[in-house]
């Protein structure tokens, strides 16, 4: 299964741009299987994805029985203020986050919060150390259970990132379906399955 989350983290890393990356038109451009995506600001009458702290979020995941999506963030990261622009206030995705997910924020550098994580209490900054991530903005989608399913880091554009959001929803890395067969198949885990929309 470790396998299938790298071959998720690398073909991700084709269309996603850290900080320090490539521009939006770049990333598009790349990606030629971008799902078809009615690109709209937040409509008014669709709540929008409240973004809550780690154990409160865990706590819920459980509670409903939900994934979790952490966004690993900074103040200073250009592209952690596009993806907020720019892909998660997309109504289709918004929609996404608020129906089917627990949206967590974390700010990577701040120390004086603390989030207790498998029995230890971390501050942001080890929280952040003990996940892995090296560079902002970074996601990391967890199971109902707190387990982690993979990690992507950098910008990711609306047109994959609702793909990415389709494939944990609908599980399809417990079917050990690689994500670019997903993205392919345009958001099935099989044949006789439908994307969830």
């Amino acid at each position: 299964m470790r396998k299938l989350f790298i071959i998720l983290l690398l073909v991700t890393s084709f269309t996603i741009s850290n900080c320090s990356g490539q521009n939006e038109d770049d990333l598009r451009a790349e990606n030629k299987n971008e799902k078809k995506v009615e690109l709209t600001s937040q409509a008014k009458s669709t709540p929008k994805a409240e973004w809550i702290g780690f154990d409160e979020g865990l706590a819920k995941a459980a509670k409903e029985k939900k994934h979790m999506i952490v966004d690993f963030y900074t103040d200073w990261c250009h592209w952690c203020k596009v993806m907020d622009e720019k892909t998660f206030s997309e109504t289709s995705i918004n929609s996404k986050l608020v129906d089917r997910f627990i949206t967590v924020r974390i700010d990577a550098e701040n120390s004086s919060k603390t989030a207790t994580y498998k029995g230890n209490t971390y501050t942001n900054i080890q929280l952040t150390q003990a996940f892995g991530v090296r560079g902002f903005p970074s996601l990391a989608f967890m199971d109902k259970d707190g387990e982690i399913i993979t990690i992507v880091p950098g910008y990711v554009p609306p047109e994959t990132f609702i793909y990415i959001l389709d494939y944990v929803d609908q599980e399809c890395y417990k079917k050990q379906m690689p994500f670019d067969e997903f993205m392919k198949k345009q958001g099935k885990c099989d044949d006789s399955e439908s994307a969830k929309s």
